[in-house]
């Protein structure tokens, strides 16, 4: 059955987290989950931010149940705290999109002394893989979607230096930490798969995905004509974020979908219709990512490959 991205699969029967969900390509993954009849988790740092996408979703999905699960990822000793507080038996779809790109220097770091994009981008997603462990073990069938990004693919890791301490440019550190996190998801996968887990880990990237060629949501996105006019010459090759979202939300919801795929942009790999795309080798790596696992379980303090104990619940309606 050929999919549509305007009538993606329906999805009344899942719940689905989406980190970063209030705002850029992170939102239009969430509003087009609950168009789909999903149970959308907006995980982000400000309650504000996530009612107000809260709020343009209703307008596209007035049946839609939307929930915030307050997240700050550059935080580890808060994820815990995070996901106790989910008011959910199960959780069916975690897309793991949010993050931060540092455009100038100097290098910054977190409460934890970690570099701070590695930080919030891998750091955070890893660790979080782990506290969610139960809820999408109770799943049938669940699935972890990883966004990686173009910036990835001229990148190769650092082992000796992940935190760029000993040389720091914000934009291969930005591309590093992305590929740090496409990494985790094909090793996390090929572990589910050793271990006999229905759970599925995927990776997706956008393309090219621009806010000029990207529709206005009132309280989330505005974007003024004058913008979209001198946006239209990039619109041959590049898209907006609500097409960006496009490769997510297949890898989420299509029931074709196999664990270790990565999905993304037809054209070129920059803009249109979701495909399956072949990753990099360095992207897929199996020492490499061996060596990152370690070398992430040793930062974080916790292991993906051995979930939390499940543990009551709580939800935020906000």
């Amino acid at each position: 059955m050929a999919w549509n991205v305007h009538r993606p699969a329906r999805a009344e029967h899942l719940t689905a987290l989406v980190t970063g969900g209030n705002a850029g390509i992170g939102y239009f993954i969430a509003e087009q989950l609950a168009e789909a009849g999903a149970t959308v988790v907006l995980g982000s740092r400000s309650a504000a931010k996530a009612a107000a996408a809260r709020a343009a979703i209703a307008v596209r999905a007035p049946q839609a149940r939307v929930l915030h699960m307050p997240l700050d990822l550059a935080d580890l000793s808060s994820l815990k705290a995070s996901v106790d507080g989910l008011e959910l038996d199960r959780l069916d779809v975690a897309v793991f999109n949010a993050g931060i790109a540092l455009d100038d220097p100097p290098r910054r770091e977190n409460a934890a002394g970690h570099e701070q994009m590695l930080a919030t981008n891998h750091l955070g997603h890893f660790a979080l893989a782990h506290w969610l462990g139960p809820l999408l073990k109770a799943a049938p069938a669940a699935r972890l979607v990883t966004m990686g990004s173009f910036a990835a693919r001229s990148e190769r890791l650092d082992l000796d230096d992940l935190q760029c301490a000993r040389s720091y440019d914000p934009k291969q550190t930005y591309g590093r930490s992305k590929l740090a996190q496409m990494s985790f998801a094909f090793e996390l996968d090929r572990r589910l798969r050793a271990a006999g887990s229905d759970c599925l880990s995927l990776v997706a990237h956008p393309g090219g995905a621009l806010d000029s060629l990207t529709p206005s949501r009132p309280g989330v996105h505005v974007n003024p004509l004058s913008r979209r006019l001198l946006g239209l010459p990039a619109g041959v090759m590049l898209q907006g974020k609500e097409a960006g979202a496009w490769p997510a939300v297949r890898a989420a919801l299509d029931p074709q979908a196999v664990g270790g795929q990565m999905w993304g942009p037809r054209v070129f790999g920059l803009r249109g219709e979701p495909r399956v795309e072949r990753p990099q080798p360095h992207m897929t790596d199996v020492e490499t990512a061996a060596r990152l696992w370690d070398a992430s379980v040793e930062m974080t303090g916790v292991d993906p490959a051995a979930p939390a104990a499940r543990r009551g619940r709580k939800a935020s309606n906000s």
